[in-house]
């Protein structure tokens, strides 16, 4: 009788192109850890995990450049708004033995004075108020950020914004945003994209805050 001798190689062995994903199934609480600090810190993959599945995504630039469009574009707002943040970009953010998620971008924003100076995240940190997703090669795990209780989720899907709320433990979908009422982002950021990709973000930016200005 032949005896199979399966082969383990480290998951930060893995070779994956630009654009690329895989899920592994069946992942315990303490092999995503394992492999989390395996993967390192610095490292172009992300990371999603939920209900015992691990998907690991490397992004192309079509996922980046939206991303540091609406990031930089949530800056300009609240900038614009008064409202003072904290950006902690795509920090990984866990729920012990349940879940854990690192989103393109994310802001403190209600509990931003909270966060100031924190170099290393504590067991009591709240999650952030805010985290932003481009979906390109996969698709965002919301019952991650639904498990660490993150009260809202952007989420950009080929030239389509939809808004999380996270209302009695489940995400509704919304029109507006409680951060920028009175802002219709769903039609704002679709546009900004697409301008983006025509004139750079740079110039797509320096439109946007002009007209701010003289709607102010």
């Amino acid at each position: 009788m032949t005896v199979v001798t399966p082969v383990v190689k480290p998951v930060s062995q893995m070779q994956l192109a630009p654009g690329s994903a895989i899920t592994i199934p069946n992942v315990s609480w303490q092999e995503f850890e394992s492999i989390l600090q395996e993967l390192g810190e610095k490292r172009s993959a992300r990371i999603a995990y939920s209900k015992n599945t691990l998907e690991i995504m490397v992004p192309l630039p079509e996922h980046e450049k939206p991303k540091e469009l609406i990031s930089d574009f949530v800056k300009t707002l609240l900038k614009a708004t008064g409202k003072k943040y904290e950006p902690f970009g795509s920090t990984t953010f866990k729920k012990e033995e349940t879940a854990g998620v690192e989103p393109d971008a994310c802001f403190y924003i209600q509990n931003y004075q909270y966060m100031i100076g924190r170099r290393r995240q504590q067991p009591d940190d709240p999650p952030p108020d805010l985290a932003i997703e481009t979906d390109v090669t996969s698709k965002t795990t919301l019952e991650a950020y639904q498990a660490i209780g993150v009260p809202e989720v952007w989420v950009y899907d080929s030239g389509k914004f939809t808004i999380y709320l996270l209302s009695q433990g489940i995400y509704l979908k919304s029109d507006t945003s409680p951060h920028f009422e009175n802002i219709p982002l769903t039609q704002i950021i679709p546009a900004l994209v697409e301008r983006a990709w025509q004139v750079g973000n740079v110039q797509a930016l320096e439109e946007f805050e002009i007209q701010i200005t003289n709607d102010q």
